[in-house]
């Protein structure tokens, strides 16, 4: 037996739920750089200050119909258009290790679409696991939305706690 609570809620959800439909997130999955071909337009996330944990470098596929765009003020990334994978790939590579002393290694994930097909790559820094709990620090979300995939960052709650309310945040989404 539903109670009558529970129906109200399922109800209202229902009703409101519609104008903003839930969107299944895209698959990301482990990947090699030899895997890398093709023009990339390179999304910089972050590095705005000295030990930035909140740092991702994007690798957008041009010429397929997506765009991926960071869900995020536009000061907090900037875009390079137009670069062959190895040069992106390499530019991705030293944005990420270049912002926080705490740096380990970068993690290269593949971003599908609903259908299989690779609309680009994430280049994540990771870090000493012993400091931040972890060595993956973000949280990172990629939703389709038309022909733009919208990607959503974020710093992991536990990071977060750890740095301290506030410690190294930015506001924002």
């Amino acid at each position: 037996m539903i109670k009558p609570a529970a129906l109200c809620l399922l109800a209202a959800f229902l009703i409101t739920g519609s104008s903003c439909a839930i969107r299944p997130r895209l698959e990301v999955q482990r990947a090699a750089s030899a895997g890398v071909k093709g023009r990339y337009s390179l999304i910089l996330y972050g590095c705005t200050h000295f030990n930035d944990l909140r740092t991702l470098a994007i690798l957008d596929r041009e010429g397929d119909p997506y765009t991926i765009e960071p869900y995020v003020p536009d000061f907090d990334y900037r875009v390079i258009k137009n670069l062959p994978a190895q040069e992106a790939l390499k530019r991705a590579e030293s944005f990420a290790g270049g912002c926080n002393s705490d740096f380990m290694r970068s993690m290269l994930s593949v971003i599908l679409t609903k259908d299989g097909a690779v609309a680009g790559y994430e280049l994540m820094p990771l870090y000493w696991a012993y400091i931040y709990g972890e060595s993956e620090v973000l949280n990172t979300y990629y939703f389709l939305q038309k022909n733009k995939i919208i990607a959503v960052i974020k710093l992991k709650h536990r990071v977060r706690l750890m740095k301290g309310s506030g410690f190294g945040e930015r506001g924002g989404r």
